[in-house]
């Protein structure tokens, strides 16, 4: 192969976007890509429009929320913020993929629910951003500030007097005091940005609308630690993979979500197309996360009613085979067939006749590129939905050797004791 791939002189930072290292080591104040809210008064200086005022801050306008009774002040207090748009989401789990989604393209997310009940059903979403090192701000509205410390067993929990089961799964900021409000939501989103993870703030329910002189304060400054790289050790990693490359017959480089932490996304596609490399990037950091859609879509279907009712204009494309055809080629048995929906009428209910939707139902690659056409054309200002039939057993040679391999492994003997 004649492609060869030379060391890298140096690494710097590319930008001082959010979650990007700046060059000079030092940000002193959360500030992102959206234009900086004015001053607050002290009418407008309420713990609510505070952390409104952080989120546009860091470049959020679009917060996923669902009501619940202990955070609908609060809400209130999002709507009132002008650069921030409140979506209502179908349930909670939903919002917070919806902000996932929102984090993987504009940086940071963010999403607000409701004490115990809303803050479990988000926790596999939220699960799902720290382990894929995206931003989000997590917002719940919780127990009134004088239930604290009472022993009195609230409804939407479980029975703990000490509200601890919900805290427990998080690393929290519990805000139940205006004292030190401001440097704890502060310091939790700034933390979300050095660290790239998901974080927790539950607000009181009883303080959202407190106005208190710290909200008219200047954020709490924080500062993002150049990465800086080992130059001998960055010299010989480059060299090993040049000769392991340059080795290869059909090379194929993989990327993985820790690129877009890193801001080397662009970087590594310009790599592959400078060598003629094969490229797969997975997950993408430039869309909306549809990960598992064909799986899921009876778990988050609710929220394309969200879609339309937000105007959006997407294409979804649902893979319709059937049931769970990569746990079939592991193990199968009866628990690997869904019960199959009418899935475009399904759609077709849910836009209820406002024009808004256009949906396809397609069986062969004809089909298909003229619903695409269809989809790119005359119904782009729609929300168009194509269902794709595809026969269960429709998979590949190499899907089958690796549930193959999957299942040898996984039913392999205990060591002897």
């Amino acid at each position: 192969m004649n492609t060869k791939i030379a060391p890298m002189d140096s690494c710097k930072p590319a930008s001082n976007d959010i979650g990007c290292p700046p060059t000079n080591g030092f940000v002193s104040t959360i500030q992102g890509p959206g234009p900086a809210p004015a001053p607050a008064s002290m009418a407008d200086a309420t713990l609510g429009r505070h952390i409104a005022r952080r989120l546009v801050q860091i470049g959020v306008e679009d917060v996923f929320a669902v009501p619940g009774d202990f955070n609908l002040t609060l809400l209130d207090h999002l709507i009132a913020e002008p650069g921030l748009t409140l979506v209502g989401c179908c349930n909670e789990l939903n919002a917070g993929y919806a902000a996932d989604g929102y984090a993987r393209a504009r940086g940071v997310g963010a999403c607000a629910v409701t004490f115990t009940v809303g803050g479990l059903s988000v926790l596999n979403a939220i699960a799902g951003a720290y382990s894929e090192n995206l931003p989000i701000i997590c917002i719940v509205g919780g127990p009134n500030s004088n239930d604290f410390g009472t022993n009195r067993i609230l409804h939407h929990t479980i029975g703990l007097p000490d509200f601890s089961q919900e805290l427990r799964c998080f690393q929290t900021a519990v805000v139940n005091n205006l004292e030190d409000a401001h440097e704890q939501i502060d310091t939790a989103i700034s933390t979300a940005l050095k660290e790239s993870k998901p974080v927790y703030i539950s607000i009181s329910c009883n303080l959202s609308a407190i106005p208190h002189p710290t909200f008219s304060l200047e954020p709490v400054p924080f500062s993002l630690s150049p990465k800086l790289s080992n130059k001998s050790g960055l010299h010989a990693a480059v060299a090993a993979a040049a000769e392991f490359l340059n080795k290869a017959v059909k090379p194929v480089m993989v990327g993985g979500p820790k690129l877009r932490v890193s801001k080397a996304i662009d970087a590594f596609v310009e790599l592959a197309d400078a060598s003629g490399f094969a490229l797969s990037v997975m997950p993408s950091a430039k869309g909306y996360k549809f990960k598992r859609l064909k799986m899921y879509i009876q778990m988050t279907a609710q929220d394309v009613s969200t879609m339309l009712r937000c105007c959006q204009k997407s294409i979804i494309f649902l893979i319709n085979n059937g049931g769970y055809t990569i746990e079939v080629e592991i193990h199968d048995g009866p628990y690997n067939v869904i019960k199959n929906w009418d899935y475009t009428g399904l759609v077709d209910a849910i836009d209820n006749g406002s024009g808004k939707c256009w949906t396809a139902k397609v069986h062969h690659e004809e089909e298909l590129v003229e619903a695409i056409q269809t989809a790119t054309g005359p119904k782009k200002n729609c929300l168009c939905f194509i269902e794709v039939i595809v026969h269960k057993d429709d998979t590949s040679k190499e899907l089958l050797e690796w549930g193959s391999r999957v299942s040898a492994a996984n039913s392999r003997p205990p060591n002897p004791q």
